[in-house]
């Protein structure tokens, strides 16, 4: 059973409880869409600063909504659009210090204002995109995306 914790100690620490937490609701489920969900809830209970944290994952030449924690987002995005549809297309991640300075960045909630889009592959394929905004401007780090794509990494090692 899922117990929820304080998060405590270096951002090291932190993490590795988090990943601990991930892959114990993960690793026994098969279903893509139920991890996703308690992904999004667990990174939505973690991350401190975001508004918004969830999953588009592809759906022929697009991203459909997936998943997520917040305010009601856009449904599709089609890849090379926004910086979903970027990430998509370039199979990076994205980390936008200030989406009001991203070319052709959707906005689906006004108040983000930084953004981090990690692409989730498995064995090439991709998969889709973890998204996660923030209504604070440069809230995203280097650290950040690493842990986030450690994090993104774990999903992927389960997904079936």
């Amino acid at each position: 059973m899922f117990q929820a914790l304080q998060y405590e100690g270096t951002p090291e620490q932190k993490m590795n409880l988090l990943l601990q937490q991930l892959e114990a609701l993960i690793e026994d489920e098969p279903n893509a869409i139920a991890n996703l969900a308690n992904a999004s809830a667990l990174l939505a209970h973690f991350l401190e600063g975001i508004n918004w944290v969830g999953f588009y994952l592809v759906d022929q030449e697009e991203l459909v909504l997936g998943p997520f924690q917040g305010l009601p987002a856009c449904v599709r995005i089609p890849f090379g659009r926004g910086v979903c549809g970027t990430a998509a297309a370039k199979r990076e991640t994205i980390l936008v210090p200030d989406v009001h300075e991203f070319p052709g960045h959707i906005a689906c909630d006004a108040a983000s204002q930084s953004e981090i889009v990690i692409p989730l592959l498995k064995d090439g394929v991709l998969l889709g995109v973890l998204d996660i905004d923030s209504p604070q401007k440069n809230r995203f780090s280097e650290m950040d995306q690493k842990n986030l794509e450690r994090f993104a990494a774990l999903l992927e090692k389960y997904w079936r």
